[in-house]
């Protein structure tokens, strides 16, 4: 007896390299529970048809190889008559039940807009299409989207000359569809990382000082510039026509309150986010896609401009030893691992006298950028919470070095708590922890990629505790689309810990993005039951 089945496995909740084998294996089991057979076997071939199917992501044909049916155990051949491979799985163990919120924590829930919802005219695009969209995220009672205000497109032309009326334009009808705001100040380009669908570069102005001056960005040991943003370095140095980067940055702050006071003043804007570096993200361009790094490369230090090394020289000075002001030789390239190199493996030079020194002196730049704008954002913003986000690089966390992270400028190996600086940063400033890859979790990474030693769900236990314990506000965000109910169910674990006994909770969740797929029936749906479990509504459907 052949047996063939269509199961509809939930997308990938890692990087797009990352297999969906464990996805299948849950597809698999709802399907045996269903139709009361036992697998034994199963073969996912590369040569499987995938095909979209609304609601899902994706619709692979799977050709189970062997079934059991009332004992017997039965032969099956693929969906074009052939022999399948057989492979031998474990029985997968049941589900626990899904968790009941109702009554609990009402935790606002946002949504991102699309990144090209202005063109480089500054103009809204499709308002119409954008207008029916609203109407349905309001009928799922969505508390509000979040809007990127890109430097690029709003200074782009020429410096100190703002064009904001696209902006306006979409925030009139943010007012009139009743939907509160969060804004990023998107002081970085788009484009080249993951989910990046439009390219918006930084101001053609910057781009042409950055042409003879090369060096107001960052840079890595190979003398590679990268221009998603402006090197940190260039805080405190006049060299941007006259001005200083954090002047460049709070004339643009302050321009946006200025516009936007009647916004600011009837409450339709709840947060601002500040953009702290690539991607809105506070760490380092550590692993930029354009410079060949692949998923899950350790990435690489961007401490070469010479404003970063004029820092480093003189911090080696000061310690007494000058030969420090050199960045590691050792410490491999985008796409090694830890263990081979000196620098990241187990007992390596991280550890040394100099290892630290370095990564003391490299984390200290992040958090002494973070630090600085912040305080002009809070100059710019009195009286509107503003926020910051930390990007979750959860890839070597497992690790005694945590590579990724280091090169990131997070000061975070096994014998080091490095969230807890950032976190007492944002509590001197008042601002919001956000915090990224709430729905990430670690088996799927453990199946996909177990070399890559990653572990979401322990790297977020981590940062939210980080950021509880030092007293501050706690937001997050998916890290990737997400349309699966076990993606929202551990987002929602996240949103709201069940074992935490100070009955802790995030303040807002984000979720990325607005797209055609969220607004498929199905998916929608699906996201609207979220959003109903994390305003501690009550739903009908849990699954036993």
């Amino acid at each position: 007896m052949a047996a063939s089945w269509s199961v509809y496995p939930v997308g990938c909740p890692g990087y797009s390299a990352l297999a969906t084998t464990k996805a299948c294996q849950r597809a698999l089991g709802s399907v045996k529970t269903s139709v009361g057979l036992k697998f034994k076997s199963h073969s996912l071939k590369s040569s499987s048809c995938w095909v979209k199917k609304p609601g899902y992501r994706f619709q692979p044909v799977v050709s189970l190889a062997s079934v059991e049916e009332n004992g017997e155990s039965k032969d099956a051949t693929g969906i074009d008559g052939s022999s399948v491979e057989t492979e031998k799985v474990k029985e997968l163990p049941p589900k626990e039940p899904e968790r009941d919120f109702a009554g609990t924590q009402c935790i606002p829930v946002y949504v991102m807009m699309p990144l090209g919802i202005i063109n480089e005219k500054c103009e809204l695009v499709d308002p119409e299409t954008l207008k029916k969209h609203l109407r349905t995220l309001k009928s799922a009672n969505v508390d509000g989207v979040m809007v990127d205000c890109w430097w690029g497109i709003v200074e782009g032309e020429n410096p100190q000359k703002y064009n904001w009326s696209g902006y306006r334009e979409l925030f009139n009808i943010l007012r009139e569809a009743k939907l509160k705001l969060q804004v990023v100040m998107s002081f970085h380009e788009c484009g080249g990382n993951v989910g990046d669908d439009v390219n918006i570069t930084l101001p053609i102005w910057i781009l042409e000082i950055g042409k003879d001056n090369p060096d107001i960005f960052f840079t890595d040991r190979e003398a590679r510039r990268n221009k998603e943003c402006l090197t940190w370095g260039v805080d405190k140095e006049r060299v941007l026509r006259g001005r200083t980067g954090l002047e460049v940055y709070f004339d643009f702050m302050r321009s946006f309150r200025m516009e936007f006071d009647d916004y600011f003043e009837d409450g339709l804007i709840s947060e601002i986010e500040i953009g702290l570096g690539p991607c809105g993200e506070l760490r380092y361009p550590s692993y930029p896609e354009k410079h060949g790094w692949k998923y899950p490369g350790i990435g690489e230090f961007q401490c070469y401009d010479k404003y970063l090394q004029k820092s480093r020289k003189k911090a080696a000075e000061a310690r007494g030893h000058s030969l420090w002001a050199r960045g590691p030789d050792n410490a491999g390239h985008y796409n090694s691992k830890p263990q081979d190199t000196g620098f990241f493996r187990d007992g390596g030079d991280y550890d040394s006298y100099y290892g630290r020194f370095f990564l003391r002196w490299y984390s200290q730049v992040l958090l002494d950028h973070g630090d600085r704008v912040l305080s002009l954002a809070n100059l710019a913003f009195e009286g509107t919470r503003i926020a910051a986000k930390v990007s979750g690089i959860h890839w070597w966390y497992k690790t005694a070095s945590h590579a990724a992270e280091l090169a990131a400028g997070f000061y975070n190996p096994s014998n080091r708590d490095g969230y807890a600086a950032i976190a007492q940063m944002l509590k001197k400033q008042d601002t919001a922890f956000n915090f990224t890859c709430a729905e990430l979790r670690t088996s799927d990474h453990e199946e996909g990629f177990p070399e890559a030693m990653a572990d979401p769900e322990g790297l977020v236990w981590q940062v939210l505790n980080a950021a509880w314990d030092a007293g501050i506000p706690v937001a997050s965000e998916n890290a990737l689309p997400c349309f699966d109910r076990d993606g929202y169910n551990k987002i929602l674990e996240n949103a709201k810990p069940r074992t935490d006994p100070d009955g802790r909770h995030l303040v807002a969740f984000t979720y990325l993005r607005l797209s055609p797929t969220l607004m498929e029936e199905a998916n929608f749906n699906e996201f609207e039951r979220f959003v109903k479990r994390m305003h501690g509504e009550a739903v009908l459907d849990l699954e036993a």
